[in-house]
């Protein structure tokens, strides 16, 4: 990723949700913000790629933004981002009901939590955490949008690879005294397997026992050169290589219990794709079945982390 610029995959992921929203026969959540979030010019960019990977047959008289939305869709990563959405706010919502009234979003992104904030959550604090480049997009986007800052919401702009989750909270009216949710979505593939030990222990350290997280990862199996091609993940692993955001690392779902443990971090659920769909849409009326070997996972912190060794 050029740390000068925002995310690309996070940009991609805000429009994947909208296009969710508007275009899939059951939607899961309702987000239209991403059409908002994401300047005009990247989505120009986009429409543009879309059209360039059409059939030239089928280009004449094709309406770019038609183009652009069904490569959103047939993107492998289309549903994992559907999905882990609704099942975090899920998680979220049942936390808030058991007296949670912080919320972290570790790698933020273009998320639009903020902006369609249901009545459940009035009473959340709400923290994103993310690299200054994709944050400073995403304000300015909210601005562009006539949409003032809510009092409850706080923007902490950090390089983690350069400063502790803590470090950065801090600078922020973060209580680290109170029961807090976390979700880190769509970012441990990206990051290398200390990275993202690192992260969780620092999740588990900044918070008390009784805190909650939910994140994304895949399985580490498709990484290695010994196992059957996954062609659904091989197709995006080379889709976000070329955007300059290759993909690193995975977990071992029948090893993430006691790997978590290690971190302070009790495993609660284990969710893959399909688990996922039939949670969510049993009948497969969105077209969310196609797996591309990513996982959900709710944990719960149980203690601080020891450093590592």
């Amino acid at each position: 990723m050029d740390p000068s610029k925002a995310s690309r995959t996070a940009l991609a992921t805000s429009l994947m949700r909208a296009i969710h929203t508007r275009s899939d026969p059951a939607p899961l959540l309702h987000d239209p913000w991403g059409d908002r979030l994401v300047p005009q010019s990247v989505q120009a960019d986009m429409r543009a790629s879309a059209m360039a990977r059409l059939d030239p047959a089928l280009r004449a008289g094709a309406d770019p933004g038609r183009v652009l939305d069904a490569a959103m869709r047939a993107n492998p990563a289309y549903a994992g981002v559907i999905l882990r959405s609704r099942y975090t706010e899920d998680m979220l919502q049942a936390a808030v009901g058991r007296g949670i009234t912080q919320y972290v979003l570790v790698g933020a992104g273009f998320d639009s939590f903020l902006c369609r904030r249901p009545a459940w959550a009035e009473g959340l604090q709400i923290f994103e955490v993310d690299h200054p480049a994709t944050q400073q997009l995403k304000r300015e986007c909210l601005q562009h949008c006539g949409i003032a800052e809510p009092e409850r919401v706080h923007f902490v702009a950090a390089d983690l690879s350069e400063e502790t989750l803590q470090s950065a909270l801090a600078r922020s009216p973060f209580q680290p005294a109170q029961p807090t949710f976390f979700s880190w979505l769509g970012v441990t593939v990206y990051l290398t397997r200390e990275a993202n030990l690192a992260t969780l222990r620092a999740i588990a350290s900044s918070a008390p026992a009784g805190s909650e997280l939910v994140f994304t990862y895949v399985d580490e199996a498709v990484f290695r050169p010994e196992n059957p091609g996954n062609e659904a993940f091989d197709k995006l692993r080379s889709s976000v290589s070329s955007v300059g955001e290759p993909f690193l690392s995975g977990f071992d779902p029948a090893t993430l219990a006691p790997v978590l443990l290690q971190t302070g971090l009790q495993l609660i659920e284990n969710l893959d794709r399909e688990q996922a769909v039939v949670r969510y849409d049993p009948v497969d009326a969105n077209g969310l079945r196609k797996g591309n070997a990513g996982y959900m996972a709710h944990a719960r912190v149980v203690s601080a982390a020891p450093p590592a060794a």
